[in-house]
């Protein structure tokens, strides 16, 4: 718990962490506490977005969007590093928040996945950070643009005595479904290009927390080896599927040494550009005796268009349950997203009892 940062504070953390700034006119008398007759503060917490848009400044600070009044956040995060100052109140950023997850952040404690059913209003006492990133998978946040944004939360949370673990991101707090932030990053430090998760970001910036605030990280590139992420989902509970229709297997649970990285309750599980590799183990029940299940990947664009089938595994009904293990391995082109689609080709329905699919990706530039 701490008082908000006075804009004497916001200046000298800043710039003792080297986060290039400027800023807004008016922007430290900015905020929703008259409008709103609520006080902004005290404050627990950095919630990090991206803008899902270009030149964002206008909005903001000035516009709004979508019914909401500005300002949308006390600063903009400018593609070549640069941070705009751009509201001291209480700003239009975060919305509600799960409880849950609020508490940890508070707690400064592994956050949970989002309990949907408390929440509490995150404008009250959380920093709002918007990165400049079209959040559409392809647009790259620079590696000046990184830098400046690990410096920037790691300069709010030595001001205030925190540890990253008051740092979150929008989709880790969301009710509504956020997804921001997230997307490639060109690199951060001797790494190269990578794609953003807040597990990755919060690591980097407890490294900066470590060091004094003018530290920065080394920055000659070296020749790494690209590290697979890691993808294992399944089903909490079994479905039932119908005869004669292909259906997506949209997986319910996550087990994963970074979690949140996927959509849950969704078909897709890879994203391209990419290179994957694993298996989909499958169990059925009511799947009679030589019966037929299919099971075959598909492609689709980010519109849900199907592009591209690819070739079926039959699965043969046995005695006492189904069983069958399909391979995964296929190369993805950039936008385009990967499904697994089921078709009961027996004349009565079948339970999916479990879907385990584990596999090893690696992202393409």
């Amino acid at each position: 718990m701490a008082a908000p940062a006075t804009p004497a504070q916001w200046r000298a953390a800043l710039k003792a962490e080297g986060v290039p700034f400027i800023e807004l006119d008016g922007w430290t008398t900015r905020g929703r506490d008259a409008a709103t007759g609520k006080v902004y503060g005290p404050v627990h917490g950095i919630l990090n977005h991206h803008t899902a848009g270009v030149d964002s400044l206008n909005v903001i600070a000035y516009r709004g969007v979508q019914g909401l009044p500005p300002p949308l956040a006390h600063g903009l995060l400018r593609k070549d590093g640069v941070v705009v100052l751009v509201a001291d109140g209480r700003a239009n950023h975060a919305g509600l928040v799960a409880e849950n997850v609020y508490r940890a952040i508070v707690a400064e404690k592994p956050l949970p996945k989002q309990d949907k059913s408390r929440t509490v209003d995150g404008n009250d006492s959380l920093y709002g950070l918007e990165v400049e990133n079209r959040g559409d998978g392809e647009d790259v946040y620079t590696r000046a643009q990184y830098d400046s944004w690990v410096r920037f939360d790691a300069a709010l949370c030595r001001l205030h005595g925190w540890t990253a673990g008051s740092v979150a991101g929008h989709l880790e707090t969301s009710v509504e479904g956020k997804p921001d932030p997230a997307g490639p990053v060109a690199g951060y430090g001797r790494r190269g290009r990578f794609l953003f998760t807040m597990a990755q970001f919060r690591r980097d910036v407890a490294e900066r927390l470590s060091h004094q605030a003018n530290w920065s990280p080394p920055s000659t590139q070296e020749t790494v080896t690209v590290t697979p992420q890691h993808v294992n989902l399944g089903l909490v509970h079994g479905y039932q599927l119908a005869p004669d229709l292909w259906d997506d297997i949209e997986f319910t649970t996550e087990w994963n040494d970074e979690p949140d990285d996927h959509a849950l309750n969704s078909p897709t599980f890879v994203k391209g550009a990419a290179r994957f590799t694993g298996s989909l183990s499958l169990r059925f029940e009511g799947l009679a005796v030589g019966e037929v299940a299919q099971v075959r990947m598909s492609e689709y664009d980010d519109a849900g268009n199907l592009k591209q089938n690819h070739p079926i595994h039959e699965v043969i009904g046995t005695p006492g349950g189904t069983y069958a293990v399909v391979p995964l391995t296929k190369r993805l082109a950039a936008g385009r997203n990967m499904r697994v689609r089921l078709l009961n080709l027996g004349a009565e329905g079948v339970e999916v009892v479990s879907a385990v699919l584990t596999a090893l990706v690696w992202q393409e530039g």
